[in-house]
């Protein structure tokens, strides 16, 4: 049985409103009529109602740190949902603006399971359900949005749902293996709690995804969130996931309208397959449609704007719905998803390998902190209207980030670990490491001798990152409990001539 320290590193490889006021079975209108957004009432009328069972006793695969359900108090279940998936099929060219129009193509049976994490206080939450699309690139399912942004999601009251949307994370066939570990799907994992899965192709996994909002908005006999009631519910999904959630919002949100907004995080230049077409981050160029009805925050790390990526090619301009944060010193995947992926490992009482070892020296930077912040202001948006703040984008010269004469990045959202630096924090490995080695970026430290022309005083370093720090919570890019912490951290660092 593989260890579930490699969970969530597995699946990052890849090339404040209040629940209650209207029934989720009446559409919210506002004094004149008019239908509110934000709440359950009006979306997804046509998207098919599937059948849930459960919970399913025992511990689900990629289950929740127990550290982490007993800090923020929450209840975790796996439920069986299953029920006939709809497929689609394009409807003329489809461009790189995104307005991409699809038809029914046909239907298939269907069985897979949904992970729900819900207070378990029912008074703590707050009205949002986030869907993440789990991340199949190595064969199984992995939770990387949950893993980087569950102090935001969780502390503020939110649900949680992950969706075995694709076939990989049940039948397995990952693309990109990890060296030296062999890697289990649902099904070999635990024959006899997956066996009965079925799943009919990637082609089928749009309305699935469909289907697990569904079942959140307008829950049949079985209810995976005990009675709480929705008022909205977000999608998201990270990198191979995130290339899935373009074509859904491109292709397949027009159709489905079921959820109310969408974070699309670290994806590259294209959007994945309408099709049953093999595809990890998309094929040509995609942008996001510029006639939605929700809104779609896209956070990218500095890794995923050129080389395999390549999502440089597929900016645009923010609009009133579309906004996108690029941060500097940030990769693709980092310490901190390895930090989370030791929790999942101590509860199975082991470690699995240690990847920073494999790839040497690896990011240490500021993406967990941003997203959670690009997560919580996403939630604002969608429940009272309030925009994210547009952020600065990453410079480029030619088809490189612009540096600095250290080799920082210059441009994007700016934390003290770039503007207050004790190292290069970059999103560009080493030349001639591995494709899988290549995502989690470098540090590079800085020397005592430039350590202490910059920081004269341990005062100093401590104003430096309290300054960048205040002013990136000013912004809205940092989390005021985050900011703390960095602060904090820095008044423990000994260097030069402090």
């Amino acid at each position: 049985m593989v260890r579930r320290g490699l969970l969530l590193v597995a699946a990052l490889v890849a090339v404040a409103a209040c629940s209650g006021g209207e029934s989720d079975d009446d559409e919210a209108r506002d004094d004149e009529g008019d239908e509110v957004t934000g709440t359950t009432g009006g979306r997804g009328a046509g998207v098919a109602q599937p059948t849930v069972t459960g919970p399913v006793p025992g511990a689900p695969f990629n289950a929740m740190p127990q550290d982490v359900a007993d800090e923020y108090a929450y209840v975790e279940e796996e439920y069986v949902m299953e029920g006939e998936a709809t497929s689609y099929a394009a409807v003329g060219e489809h461009g790189e603006d995104g307005r991409w129009e699809v038809s029914e193509a046909g239907t298939a049976p269907y069985r897979t399971r949904i992970l729900v994490r819900r207070p378990a206080d029912p008074n703590a939450f707050d009205g949002t359900v986030f869907v993440e699309w789990f991340n199949v690139t190595a064969g199984v399912d992995g939770d990387p949005d949950f893993g980087l942004t569950h102090p935001e999601l969780l502390g503020h009251g939110s649900a949680y749902v992950g969706v075995s949307a694709q076939r990989a994370g049940i039948e397995g066939g990952g693309v990109l293996p990890v060296p030296g570990v062999q890697v289990q799907a649902l099904k070999q994992w635990d024959p006899e709690r997956y066996g009965g899965l079925v799943h009919p192709g990637d082609h089928y996994s749009y309305d699935i995804f469909s289907q697990a909002a569904q079942a959140v908005r307008q829950p049949g006999e079985v209810d995976v969130l005990d009675g709480l009631e929705v008022r909205q519910v977000i999608g998201m999904g990270e990198s191979q996931s995130a290339a899935r959630l373009v074509t859904y919002v491109d292709a397949v949100h027009p159709v489905a309208g079921i959820f109310d907004g969408y974070l699309v995080h670290s994806r590259g230049g294209g959007g994945a397959p309408i099709s049953d077409a093999a595809s990890i981050l998309g094929d040509g160029t995609a942008r996001i449609r510029d006639d939605l009805d929700v809104p779609v925050l896209q956070f990218q790390t500095e890794t995923d704007l050129f080389g395999v990526l390549g999502f440089a090619r597929a900016r645009q301009d923010d609009t009133d719905l579309i906004r996108t944060w690029e941060a500097a010193g940030t990769a693709h995947a980092d310490r901190a998803i390895l930090d989370y992926n030791a929790q999942l490992a101590r509860d199975v009482g082991g470690g699995g390998f240690d990847l920073a070892s494999m790839c040497g020296s690896i990011n240490e930077g500021p993406q967990a902190q941003v997203v959670r912040a690009a997560l919580g202001a996403l939630r604002d948006w969608v429940v009272d209207g309030t925009a994210p703040p547009e952020a600065p984008r990453l410079e480029v010269a030619g088809e490189a980030i612009a540096r600095d004469e250290r080799g920082i990045a210059l441009g994007g959202i700016r934390t003290p670990g770039v503007d207050a630096p004790v190292s290069v924090l970059t999103g560009e490995a080493p030349p001639g490491r591995s494709v899988l080695c290549m995502l989690f970026g470098d540090t590079r430290p800085f020397d005592p001798a430039t350590l202490a022309a910059l920081y004269p005083t341990q005062e100093a370093y401590v104003d430096a990152v309290t300054e960048s720090a205040d002013a990136a919570v000013a912004a809205g890019f940092l989390r005021r409990d985050d900011a703390d912490e960095m602060i904090a951290a820095a008044g423990e660092t000994r260097f030069g001539g402090a």
